[in-house]
């Protein structure tokens, strides 16, 4: 039987050390960042208050880490205990991906040394949908941590702890499942006080669930995109047998979540803006296209046995509902009161990159280190 166990090897190989030059690069403008303020590092402006590291590594990055919440889901709520062995790996990516975002909040903040004033009660608003984004993601990083600490007990033989922690761990489960629950349909509520700002090819009553909704695609989206390397690479059939019905539920997932995006668009109205052949129908198109064509990939029954096919039909769902969530906090956002426009600076990238990077580089690390991967016996292998 498969058991969670350190990979081993090397931590320093070659594409370590390339991404460990990533890093440093970013490193550099963070410090500029710091130093001389958002201004200078920045394509931000005042029609623009939040760019690339809200859109993408808050936004979009949160939800990518959600592969621990929506495996949660399927094993706590619906008591499908058989894909516990891809439970750690995901509780790893989302502890990186959420504390990631939590950094990206504060790097984005112009009065950066203020933010221990979100956590005191006198300075919160209690009506503000930020404000319950920041609590939560917050409080979840801590509930990450403290879910994956079990493998960092388990690594360092301390039965003990583990054991009192296991006795407990039901409520930091049962609040892991609350927490993104509450924070992803929020950062919807964020768009949906845009109101007219915001182009109606986005703008919908419905965007808290369909953030929550597309939250909970990309989080088994990512499973399967993450499974489908680690099988064919560990010859892990158990795995591969886990990856065939997790696929089967995005396949479930992408309609759904396409024909309610579709119904809020007629409801609206702008059916006709779609093809105007600007840029902002150009990329609603684009990324339900990129939906419809993970369907090709992963509907016919035999291409979710096949770890190639369930690859690339995973690689879409993110890509188009990434996009989705970008678009709908820069691309569809037109400001009023000026001729404003926003595109993220070289350093704002190279930022974002370092941000990436330290989640892959952590992520190789703690697999090489710590009891996270499920690895077959000698025996799986050779059957």
């Amino acid at each position: 039987m498969s058991e969670a166990k350190p990979l081993g090897g090397r931590i320093f190989t070659l594409p370590f050390l390339f991404g460990v030059l990533i890093l440093l690069i970013a490193l550099f403008f963070l410090a500029k960042r710091f130093i001389y303020g958002l201004g200078p590092v920045t394509g931000m402006n005042d029609g623009f208050p939040w760019g690339l590291w809200i859109a993408f590594d808050v936004n979009v990055g949160t939800a990518f880490a959600c592969g621990g919440y929506a495996m949660a889901i399927l094993i706590y709520i619906f008591n499908k205990g058989e894909f516990s062995p891809l439970l750690k790996p995901a509780i790893l990516t989302s502890m990186f991906g959420y504390i990631l975002g939590g950094v990206s909040v504060g790097i984005d903040i112009g009065r950066y040394w203020q933010m221990y004033n979100i956590f005191l009660p006198k300075y919160m608003n209690i009506h503000s949908a930020m404000l319950e984004v920041a609590l939560c993601i917050a409080t979840y990083c801590l509930i990450l941590v403290i879910e994956f600490s079990p493998a960092v007990l388990k690594r360092f033989k301390l039965k003990n702890i583990e054991q009192k922690l296991n006795r407990v761990l039901f409520v930091f489960v049962a609040l892991g499942l609350l927490l993104p629950t509450m924070h992803q349909s929020s950062l919807g509520t964020l768009v949906v006080l845009a109101g007219s700002k915001l182009s109606p090819l986005w703008w919908t009553k419905l965007l808290p669930l369909l953030f929550l909704f597309s939250a909970i695609l990309l989080g088994y989206a990512i499973v399967v995109f993450e499974t489908s390397i680690t099988s064919v690479a560990f010859h892990n059939q158990k795995e591969l047998k886990l990856l065939n019905k997790i696929s089967n539920i995005v396949v479930w997932l992408v309609p759904i979540f396409l024909i309610i995006r579709l119904q809020q668009v007629i409801a609206q109205g702008a059916l006709d803006q779609i093809f105007q052949g600007d840029l902002i129908g150009n990329v609603f198109l684009m990324e339900n296209i990129l939906l419809i064509i993970s369907l090709f990939f992963l509907v016919p029954s035999q291409n979710r046995k096949n770890p190639k096919t369930v690859f690339w039909g995973a690689f879409f769902v993110m890509l188009g509902t990434a996009m989705y969530r970008f678009n709908a906090y820069i691309t569809g956002y037109s400001p009023a009161g000026g001729n404003w426009h926003y595109f993220p600076s070289t350093p704002e990238v190279m930022i974002t990159l370092g941000i990436v990077t330290i989640e892959i580089l952590g992520y190789l690390t703690l697999v090489k280190l710590f009891p996270v991967l499920a690895l077959p016996t000698k025996k799986e292998k050779a059957a």
